[in-house]
Protein backbone atom coordinates (compact mmCIF):
# COMPACT_ATOMS: atom_id res chain seq x y z
CA UNK A 1 0.00 0.00 0.00
CA UNK A 2 1.27 3.26 -0.82
CA UNK A 3 2.67 5.30 1.94
CA UNK A 4 2.63 8.88 0.36
CA UNK A 5 -0.41 10.87 -0.87
CA UNK A 6 1.81 12.81 -3.69
CA UNK A 7 2.70 12.10 -7.16
CA UNK A 8 6.01 12.27 -8.70
CA UNK A 9 6.26 15.97 -9.07
CA UNK A 10 5.47 16.04 -5.16
CA UNK A 11 2.02 17.30 -5.53
CA UNK A 12 -0.67 16.62 -2.83
CA UNK A 13 -3.24 14.35 -4.91
CA UNK A 14 -6.11 15.10 -1.99
CA UNK A 15 -4.97 18.76 -1.50
CA UNK A 16 -5.29 19.74 2.17
CA UNK A 17 -6.71 18.54 5.14
CA UNK A 18 -10.23 19.72 5.21
CA UNK A 19 -9.72 20.35 8.80
CA UNK A 20 -6.47 22.69 8.97
CA UNK A 21 -7.03 26.57 9.68
CA UNK A 22 -10.30 28.11 9.76
CA UNK A 23 -12.51 25.85 7.90
CA UNK A 24 -15.73 27.84 9.03
CA UNK A 25 -14.71 30.50 7.53
CA UNK A 26 -14.48 29.13 4.20
CA UNK A 27 -16.77 30.24 1.43
CA UNK A 28 -17.83 33.50 4.10
CA UNK A 29 -17.58 36.49 2.56
CA UNK A 30 -15.31 39.27 4.10
CA UNK A 31 -16.57 42.69 4.25
CA UNK A 32 -13.76 45.32 3.76
CA UNK A 33 -12.76 48.06 6.66
CA UNK A 34 -13.30 51.45 5.02
CA UNK A 35 -12.54 54.78 6.81
CA UNK A 36 -15.25 57.25 7.36
CA UNK A 37 -12.66 60.16 5.72
CA UNK A 38 -14.43 63.62 5.52
CA UNK A 39 -16.69 63.85 2.11
CA UNK A 40 -16.51 59.87 1.96
CA UNK A 41 -20.31 59.41 0.33
CA UNK A 42 -22.20 56.39 1.56
CA UNK A 43 -25.32 54.61 1.09
CA UNK A 44 -26.97 53.47 4.29
CA UNK A 45 -28.20 50.10 3.28
CA UNK A 46 -31.06 49.42 5.47
CA UNK A 47 -33.33 52.39 3.87
CA UNK A 48 -30.94 54.02 0.76
CA UNK A 49 -30.19 57.10 2.86
CA UNK A 50 -27.01 58.81 1.15
CA UNK A 51 -24.25 61.59 2.40
CA UNK A 52 -21.04 62.13 2.83
CA UNK A 53 -19.25 61.78 5.90
CA UNK A 54 -18.84 65.59 7.54
CA UNK A 55 -18.29 64.75 11.12
CA UNK A 56 -17.14 61.52 13.53
CA UNK A 57 -16.69 61.08 17.11
CA UNK A 58 -15.67 57.95 18.71
CA UNK A 59 -18.50 55.90 17.79
CA UNK A 60 -20.65 57.29 15.49
CA UNK A 61 -20.46 59.58 11.95
CA UNK A 62 -22.26 62.01 11.12
CA UNK A 63 -23.58 62.29 6.99
CA UNK A 64 -24.74 65.24 5.59
CA UNK A 65 -27.44 64.71 2.40
CA UNK A 66 -27.47 66.63 -0.80
CA UNK A 67 -30.16 68.68 1.04
CA UNK A 68 -27.84 69.49 3.66
CA UNK A 69 -29.46 67.81 5.93
CA UNK A 70 -27.13 65.84 8.71
CA UNK A 71 -27.71 62.55 10.49
CA UNK A 72 -25.83 60.36 13.02
CA UNK A 73 -25.13 56.26 12.36
CA UNK A 74 -23.21 54.47 14.59
CA UNK A 75 -19.73 53.14 12.74
CA UNK A 76 -19.46 49.38 11.66
CA UNK A 77 -21.85 47.52 9.40
CA UNK A 78 -24.69 48.44 7.07
CA UNK A 79 -23.43 50.66 4.70
CA UNK A 80 -22.60 50.64 1.61
CA UNK A 81 -19.45 52.54 -0.97
CA UNK A 82 -20.27 51.97 -4.10
CA UNK A 83 -22.97 49.47 -4.01
CA UNK A 84 -20.60 47.70 -1.94
CA UNK A 85 -21.38 46.29 1.72
CA UNK A 86 -18.36 47.63 3.84
CA UNK A 87 -17.72 48.30 7.48
CA UNK A 88 -17.41 52.12 8.04
CA UNK A 89 -14.51 52.55 10.62
CA UNK A 90 -12.33 55.64 12.16
CA UNK A 91 -9.68 56.63 9.72
CA UNK A 92 -6.06 55.42 11.69
CA UNK A 93 -3.92 58.62 12.50
CA UNK A 94 -1.53 59.34 10.11
CA UNK A 95 2.09 61.30 10.79
CA UNK A 96 2.46 64.47 8.27
CA UNK A 97 5.34 63.52 5.31
CA UNK A 98 7.72 66.15 5.59
CA UNK A 99 6.91 69.86 5.97
CA UNK A 100 3.10 70.71 6.51
CA UNK A 101 1.61 73.22 4.44
CA UNK A 102 -1.25 75.66 4.67
CA UNK A 103 -4.68 75.75 3.16
CA UNK A 104 -2.96 77.82 0.44
CA UNK A 105 -0.21 75.45 -0.26
CA UNK A 106 2.46 77.49 1.11
CA UNK A 107 5.03 75.61 3.14
CA UNK A 108 3.59 75.95 7.32
CA UNK A 109 5.62 78.40 10.15
CA UNK A 110 6.35 76.48 12.93
CA UNK A 111 6.47 78.26 16.74
CA UNK A 112 5.78 81.74 14.75
CA UNK A 113 5.53 84.58 17.10
CA UNK A 114 2.33 87.30 16.42
CA UNK A 115 3.70 89.44 14.11
CA UNK A 116 2.59 93.66 14.49
CA UNK A 117 0.04 94.27 11.10
CA UNK A 118 1.38 95.87 8.43
CA UNK A 119 0.10 99.35 7.30
CA UNK A 120 -1.18 98.32 4.39
CA UNK A 121 -4.80 96.17 4.04
CA UNK A 122 -6.87 94.12 1.62
CA UNK A 123 -10.00 94.94 0.96
CA UNK A 124 -12.82 92.19 -0.26
CA UNK A 125 -16.22 93.08 -0.88
CA UNK A 126 -18.50 91.17 1.74
CA UNK A 127 -18.24 89.13 4.68
CA UNK A 128 -18.30 85.85 2.71
CA UNK A 129 -15.26 86.83 0.21
CA UNK A 130 -13.43 88.01 3.72
CA UNK A 131 -14.37 84.43 5.77
CA UNK A 132 -13.17 82.71 2.30
CA UNK A 133 -9.93 84.49 1.59
CA UNK A 134 -9.38 83.71 5.62
CA UNK A 135 -9.81 79.98 5.18
CA UNK A 136 -7.52 79.61 2.56
CA UNK A 137 -4.76 82.06 3.13
CA UNK A 138 -5.23 82.89 6.75
CA UNK A 139 -1.93 81.08 7.75
CA UNK A 140 -0.06 82.96 5.40
CA UNK A 141 -1.84 86.42 5.73
CA UNK A 142 -0.90 86.09 10.15
CA UNK A 143 2.50 85.39 8.92
CA UNK A 144 2.88 88.40 6.87
CA UNK A 145 0.63 90.60 8.89
CA UNK A 146 -1.75 91.73 6.46
CA UNK A 147 -5.14 92.39 7.86
CA UNK A 148 -8.23 91.87 5.53
CA UNK A 149 -11.18 94.20 5.76
CA UNK A 150 -14.29 94.05 4.00
CA UNK A 151 -16.90 97.18 2.18
CA UNK A 152 -20.21 95.65 2.14
CA UNK A 153 -20.19 96.56 -1.38
CA UNK A 154 -17.59 98.38 -4.43
CA UNK A 155 -20.00 100.83 -4.47
CA UNK A 156 -18.37 102.20 -1.20
CA UNK A 157 -14.84 101.85 -2.65
CA UNK A 158 -13.65 105.80 -3.22
CA UNK A 159 -15.14 106.51 0.04
CA UNK A 160 -12.92 103.75 1.93
CA UNK A 161 -9.94 104.58 -0.22
CA UNK A 162 -10.60 108.26 0.74
CA UNK A 163 -11.21 107.17 4.25
CA UNK A 164 -7.82 104.88 4.70
CA UNK A 165 -5.90 107.19 2.52
CA UNK A 166 -3.38 105.12 0.61
CA UNK A 167 0.23 106.36 0.13
CA UNK A 168 3.75 105.49 -0.57
CA UNK A 169 4.21 104.32 3.41
CA UNK A 170 0.36 102.48 3.18
CA UNK A 171 -1.08 100.32 -0.04
CA UNK A 172 -4.41 99.43 -0.61
CA UNK A 173 -5.25 95.62 -2.52
CA UNK A 174 -8.34 95.53 -3.37
CA UNK A 175 -10.97 92.08 -4.49
CA UNK A 176 -13.52 92.82 -6.70
CA UNK A 177 -16.53 90.21 -7.69
CA UNK A 178 -17.44 90.01 -11.47
CA UNK A 179 -14.76 92.41 -12.80
CA UNK A 180 -15.50 91.83 -16.74
CA UNK A 181 -15.52 94.39 -19.38
CA UNK A 182 -18.45 97.22 -19.12
CA UNK A 183 -19.90 96.47 -15.69
CA UNK A 184 -20.29 98.34 -13.07
CA UNK A 185 -17.53 96.99 -11.20
CA UNK A 186 -15.20 97.32 -13.72
CA UNK A 187 -15.88 101.33 -14.38
CA UNK A 188 -15.36 101.69 -10.44
CA UNK A 189 -12.00 99.97 -10.81
CA UNK A 190 -11.39 102.51 -13.75
CA UNK A 191 -12.18 105.33 -11.68
CA UNK A 192 -10.00 104.36 -8.57
CA UNK A 193 -6.99 103.45 -10.97
CA UNK A 194 -7.42 107.54 -12.55
CA UNK A 195 -8.27 108.86 -9.09
CA UNK A 196 -5.66 110.28 -6.60
CA UNK A 197 -5.13 107.18 -4.50
CA UNK A 198 -4.60 105.39 -8.22
CA UNK A 199 -0.80 104.77 -7.33
CA UNK A 200 -1.20 103.05 -4.06
CA UNK A 201 -4.13 100.52 -5.11
CA UNK A 202 -4.23 97.61 -6.89
CA UNK A 203 -7.94 96.78 -8.13
CA UNK A 204 -8.11 92.78 -9.48
CA UNK A 205 -11.16 90.78 -9.40
CA UNK A 206 -12.19 87.78 -10.50
CA UNK A 207 -15.19 86.74 -13.34
CA UNK A 208 -18.02 84.87 -11.03
CA UNK A 209 -21.05 86.89 -10.05
CA UNK A 210 -20.75 85.94 -6.49
CA UNK A 211 -17.39 84.44 -4.57
CA UNK A 212 -19.55 81.05 -4.12
CA UNK A 213 -18.86 80.63 -7.22
CA UNK A 214 -15.46 80.71 -7.19
CA UNK A 215 -15.72 77.21 -4.99
CA UNK A 216 -15.55 74.66 -7.43
CA UNK A 217 -18.86 72.80 -7.96
CA UNK A 218 -17.60 69.40 -7.52
CA UNK A 219 -17.63 70.06 -4.29
CA UNK A 220 -20.97 70.50 -3.56
CA UNK A 221 -21.57 67.08 -5.68
CA UNK A 222 -22.57 69.32 -8.39
CA UNK A 223 -21.60 69.80 -12.41
CA UNK A 224 -22.08 73.20 -12.52
CA UNK A 225 -23.41 76.40 -10.83
CA UNK A 226 -26.59 77.12 -11.34
CA UNK A 227 -27.98 80.44 -14.17
CA UNK A 228 -30.11 82.34 -12.24
CA UNK A 229 -32.62 84.23 -14.45
CA UNK A 230 -32.41 88.18 -14.24
CA UNK A 231 -35.03 89.43 -11.79
CA UNK A 232 -33.82 86.62 -9.30
CA UNK A 233 -31.53 87.31 -6.26
CA UNK A 234 -28.73 85.27 -6.91
CA UNK A 235 -28.03 83.42 -4.05
CA UNK A 236 -31.47 82.87 -3.29
CA UNK A 237 -31.49 81.37 -7.06
CA UNK A 238 -29.12 79.37 -6.24
CA UNK A 239 -30.34 78.02 -3.13
CA UNK A 240 -33.42 77.41 -4.64
CA UNK A 241 -31.53 75.52 -7.51
CA UNK A 242 -29.90 73.07 -5.15
CA UNK A 243 -33.10 72.35 -2.85
CA UNK A 244 -31.63 74.40 -0.05
CA UNK A 245 -34.36 76.63 2.27
CA UNK A 246 -34.14 80.29 1.03
CA UNK A 247 -37.03 81.88 2.24
CA UNK A 248 -35.18 83.75 5.17
CA UNK A 249 -31.45 85.29 5.19
CA UNK A 250 -30.32 82.90 7.92
CA UNK A 251 -31.07 80.16 5.30
CA UNK A 252 -28.55 81.86 2.97
CA UNK A 253 -26.01 82.46 5.84
CA UNK A 254 -26.47 78.57 6.80
CA UNK A 255 -25.74 77.81 2.82
CA UNK A 256 -23.01 79.68 3.14
CA UNK A 257 -21.50 78.13 5.54
CA UNK A 258 -22.11 74.73 3.73
CA UNK A 259 -20.38 75.76 0.98
CA UNK A 260 -17.38 77.31 3.16
CA UNK A 261 -17.12 73.74 5.42
CA UNK A 262 -16.79 72.48 1.76
CA UNK A 263 -13.85 73.86 1.06
CA UNK A 264 -10.08 72.57 2.45
CA UNK A 265 -7.37 74.20 0.30
CA UNK A 266 -6.80 75.84 -2.52
CA UNK A 267 -6.96 73.19 -4.51
CA UNK A 268 -11.58 73.59 -3.91
CA UNK A 269 -11.14 76.91 -5.44
CA UNK A 270 -10.60 78.27 -9.13
CA UNK A 271 -7.98 78.95 -10.50
CA UNK A 272 -9.51 82.54 -11.66
CA UNK A 273 -9.60 83.50 -7.76
CA UNK A 274 -6.35 81.46 -6.71
CA UNK A 275 -4.14 84.10 -9.26
CA UNK A 276 -6.04 87.06 -8.39
CA UNK A 277 -5.38 86.99 -4.08
CA UNK A 278 -1.84 85.80 -4.48
CA UNK A 279 -1.33 89.02 -6.40
CA UNK A 280 -2.91 91.12 -3.79
CA UNK A 281 -1.11 89.35 -1.18
CA UNK A 282 2.52 90.52 -3.03
CA UNK A 283 1.15 93.77 -3.82
CA UNK A 284 0.52 94.70 -0.07
CA UNK A 285 3.88 93.18 0.80
CA UNK A 286 6.45 94.40 -1.28
CA UNK A 287 8.88 96.48 0.76
CA UNK A 288 7.01 100.27 0.99
CA UNK A 289 8.99 103.18 -0.56
CA UNK A 290 11.09 104.99 2.42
Amino acid sequence: MPTTTHDSNGLDRYGDDVLAGDWRARGRRTIPKVAAERDLVVELAGDGYVGAVVGLDTQHVVLEDRRGQKRLFPLGHGFLVDGEAVELVRPLPTAPAGRARTASGSFAVRDAHARVALPSRIFVEGRHDAELVEKVWGADLRIEGVVVEYLEGVDVLAAQLDEFRPGPWRRAGILVDHLVPGSKEQRIADAVARGPHGAHVLVVGHPFIDIWQAVKPARLGRDAWPVIPRGTEWKHGVCEAFGWPHAEQADIARAWQHILGRVRGYGDLEPALLGRVEELIDFVTAPLES
